[in-house]
């Protein structure tokens, strides 16, 4: 009678997360086409769906605006949204630490230092046309690589990877700053507009790349689901049920790298989401990464989304960078978590 009991239980959690998964699923499908109406350009929100559904051959006035510039936009959001917002619960995850993410293991910060090379220097190691996209990225991983080196050095732990990427945060950022120091005005300007973040420079060929790498990296994330779910027992416990500790925290963390690299280099910086989009799923359905993990792809996608379209109409025609919307969004929820925070709650 308990065994059924438990079982039933089971079955009435797991509906209601899955229920979740799609109200939200839902709600960013709507969120997204209200997204394409706003602009200079007024569209009707039955309009917006009639041309999409339609296609870009589709012979109306709105094609054009909606195919070639809004609609890329949108879904940049949505991609970029889901990849920080997934890239931070894995670290999360397999750091055991409530405060990891792309920010704070130093991927940013030295994306923006190849970005901020390749502005104001003109220095890089690909074609001018992709100089700022290939240094951000490829900065990215290197930075990904130091950490994995300084803390295979040590010993692969989530407090020797934590420690390595402040480390590489701290240098990266010290190595910008100089840059910024020493550069003309309007390379300095430049390189801090990049760092505010902005999904104004989003097209097909961005949307594509990005596409590609979510779901080359969402089904491995997927597959690991339940060694993250055994690591958060610890180490010891879960290398004694079977998990290989180190193999799933390094490929975890590289599959994080990748898809953070690959948002961030054509977005530039766009905080809290990595942070914040774990926490709000993590509250509402618990920390089973079957379903955290899209739930919070979910989540991440509207979060940016939302913030991405405040940021197109508080100060219209003036487009703020959505950078600035997410820390305005992401610092409320953070203090809020702070004082209502439970001991059980990670």
């Amino acid at each position: 009678m308990k065994t059924k009991s438990i079982r039933e239980g089971y079955i009435r959690r797991t509906a209601q997360r899955l229920t979740f998964i799609i109200v939200l699923f839902c709600l960013l499908f709507l969120l997204a086409g209200i997204a394409v109406t706003l602009g200079s350009y007024n569209i009707g929100l039955h309009d917006v769906y009639k041309t999409i559904i339609a296609g870009p051959a589709y012979d109306s006035e709105f094609t054009t605006i909606i195919w070639n510039y809004r609609l890329p936009r949108v879904l940049m959001a949505i991609l970029a949204g889901a990849a920080l917002g997934l890239a931070g619960a894995v670290m999360q995850g397999i750091l055991r630490n409530p405060l990891a993410s792309p920010f704070t293991l130093g991927i940013a910060s030295a994306a923006s230092f190849g970005a901020s090379l390749a502005i104001v220097l003109g220095a890089g190691f690909v074609s001018s046309g992709s100089l700022v996209v290939g240094n951000a990225f490829l900065f990215a991983m290197i930075a990904s690589a130091a950490v994995y080196g300084l803390a295979r050095y040590k010993g692969i732990s989530p407090e020797t990877m934590i420690m390595a990427g402040i480390a590489i945060m701290y240098l990266f950022s010290a190595l910008t700053s100089f840059l910024q120091y020493v550069g003309a005005s309007e390379d300095v300007h430049a390189v801090v507009f990049w760092m505010l973040g902005s999904l104004g420079s989003s097209t097909w060929h961005t949307v594509t790349v990005a596409t590609v790498v979510f779901f080359v990296t969402f089904p491995l994330f997927m597959y690991l689901a339940k060694s993250f779910n055994t690591l958060s027992a610890g180490d010891e416990t879960a290398k004694s049920l079977g998990v290989h500790v180190e193999g799933v925290r390094i490929t975890g963390m590289a599959g994080a790298s990748l898809i953070t690299a690959t948002v961030i280099c054509y977005t530039g910086t766009i905080g809290f989401i990595g942070l914040v989009a774990p926490h709000i799923t993590r509250m509402i359905i618990g920390s089973d990464h079957r379903f955290l993990l899209p739930g919070t792809a979910v989540v991440g996608s509207m979060l940016l989304l939302g913030a991405d379209s405040i940021a197109r109409t508080i100060m219209a025609p003036q487009v703020l960078p959505v950078g600035i919307m997410t820390s305005f969004l992401g610092v409320p929820f953070f203090i809020y978590l702070f004082l209502r925070r439970r001991n059980d709650y990670w």
